[in-house]
């Protein structure tokens, strides 16, 4: 338990990399824990673009409001909703939210299995959609919710802190 605590309270956002490649058995790893994500209904409505390309890992840092960082990084990892998959059992709650929070927990299953590595990530969220489409030539239905880029980092950085969990978290008890 104590090793699950030390990747998830460990882990940081990296925006420096080093040019050095990753393993594609290292990839596999971070794809197979994504794929142990929980899902709505066991229904994976994901798909992940691995994006290893110099000419695509830029178009993205375009697509990423600039986000230069993202084309640094040896490996760019996209993942995507299928929001017609979770639609298929939950109407529209799967297609505008179940499928979210799928692809949502991928990713954290990524990050935290990169970090394991001596990976370092970053959960980009800010690109515009139809940028990132256009750059990977996504088929259609393929929604873009994280583009993550993935490398050794140059730097860690520094713990940022975070709200104490007596300030975020509310126990309900029945009153008597």
């Amino acid at each position: 338990m104590e090793t699950v605590l030390k990747a998830i309270t460990g882990r940081r956002s990296v925006r420096r990399f080093s040019a050095d490649p990753v393993p594609r058995e290292v990839i596999e790893k971070l794809l197979e824990a994504a794929v142990h994500a929980p899902s709505a209904g066991n229904l994976q409505p994901w798909e992940f673009y691995v994006v290893l390309g110099k000419g695509q890992r830029i178009a993205l840092a375009g697509a990423a409001l600039g986000q230069t960082f993202v084309a640094e990084a040896p490996v760019v990892i996209v993942v995507c909703a299928v929001p017609a998959r979770a639609a298929e059992r939950y109407g529209q709650r799967g297609r505008d939210l179940y499928c979210i929070q799928d692809t949502a927990a991928a990713v954290q299953n990524i990050l935290l299995t990169a970090s394991a590595h001596g990976l370092g990530t970053c959960w980009v969220g800010a690109f515009n959609e139809e940028a990132v489409r256009r750059a990977l030539d996504l088929a259609e239905g393929r929604r873009p919710v994280a583009i993550i880029p993935v490398g050794y980092p140059q730097r860690v950085p520094r713990d940022p802190g975070r709200r104490p969990v007596a300030e975020v978290a509310h126990f309900l008890e029945d009153k008597d």
